[in-house]
């Protein structure tokens, strides 16, 4: 896997088992329970959205400097992971 820096310039490679914790958590005392990226408040859907309108990683990044690259990069993960499971 590709991990992109700050910029949004493509960075080192690294094996998603490096990280075991889950990138995006729900706390009902965090953001009213909406997924964040772990041990922030931005929530997930943040990123998605930013995505879908054409902006790239490093824009996000930029915006929610609380969400470092590997975490973001770790989330998108995860989250191709959970899409491919349920349509297998």
């Amino acid at each position: 896997m590709q991990l992109w820096n700050r910029r949004g310039d493509l960075g080192t490679q690294y094996s998603g088992s490096m990280l075991a914790e889950p990138a995006v958590v729900r706390n009902p005392e965090i953001m009213s329970g909406v997924p964040c990226f772990r041990g922030t408040r931005a929530p997930f859907k943040n990123l998605m959205d930013y995505l879908e309108g054409g902006h790239p990683l490093g824009g996000f990044l930029r915006q929610f400097p609380t969400v470092s690259p590997d975490l973001a990069v770790q989330a998108l993960e995860e989250a191709k992971d959970s899409l491919l499971a349920r349509i297998a």
